[in-house]
């Protein structure tokens, strides 16, 4: 009997020292939770920062003050506000485009840009995956970048937009989804070709036939070889778009 009153007294001792460890955890965890947000609820928390970070705009590398006037000394008929502008309605309209699943929102766009979508949204649909981008804002873009290589001038640009980003495969729900806004940035390389044969742009076209997927490798090519539809041949002495990309910690 006294073996057995000795045994529920350890078996008291630690449940009871069980219990201290973990009211005295939860407690530290809250006093934490509560310096940190607020709250002593973490989940709470955490909630409540994610809201206040979707509403708070990405900053961009904004050198536009001290490119443009580089930029209009080489071009004298450049107009940042209508450059600016129609490089944010192609990022827009090229979403749009993914969200549809189609490319018959686009406008006019480079074969780059037209064979970068066309390819994204046949491997989506190859692979089941659906992305909606919706309400989407744009808050500011700047000139990041402007370099002068080989026959051809880069100018990057950088955005900083907000979105409604959902994503699901096979009609399943993405396991990181948040109903939150997406703040994020991208990035918007605009080129203009000065001389296509320094810049080597009869071999470095790399873009196909939107109709049959052939290789249209001949700069000012306006028939596919293959299937014979007309393509919009590679503008020269023109600013385009060439690629765009979101900013993230790997590619910036």
């Amino acid at each position: 009997m006294e073996g057995i009153v000795i045994i529920l007294i350890i078996l008291l001792l630690t449940v009871g020292g069980i219990a201290y460890v973990v009211y005295t955890a939860k407690q530290k965890v809250e006093e934490v939770s509560r310096s940190l947000f607020g709250t002593s609820s973490i989940k709470e928390g955490l909630d409540a920062q994610a809201e206040e970070l979707s509403k708070k705009p990405k900053s961009v590398s904004a050198m536009t003050r001290v490119l443009e006037p580089q930029i209009a000394r080489d071009f004298p008929e450049f107009n940042w506000v209508e450059f600016r502008n129609t490089s944010e309605t192609i990022l827009q309209s090229a979403l749009v485009a993914i969200s549809c699943g189609d490319l018959d929102s686009l406008g006019d766009v480079s074969l780059e840009i037209y064979e970068k979508l066309r390819v994204h949204i046949a491997k989506n649909k190859l692979d089941g995956i659906e992305e909606r981008y919706t309400n989407i804002r744009i808050h500011q873009t700047e000139i990041a970048r402007y370099d002068k290589i080989a026959g051809k001038c880069i100018i990057t640009l950088q955005t900083a937009l907000e979105y409604q980003y959902t994503k699901k495969k096979h009609s399943v729900l993405d396991a990181n989804y948040s109903p939150y806004k997406t703040q994020t940035k991208y990035n918007m390389e605009m080129m203009y070709i000065q001389d296509a044969s320094l810049a080597n742009m009869d071999q470095s076209v790399g873009v196909n036939c939107p109709n049959c997927g052939a290789p249209i490798t001949s700069l000012g090519q306006k028939k596919c070889e293959y299937c014979g539809l007309a393509v919009t041949p590679i503008n020269i002495q023109v600013w385009n778009l060439q690629n765009f990309y979101e900013v993230t910690y790997q590619k910036i």
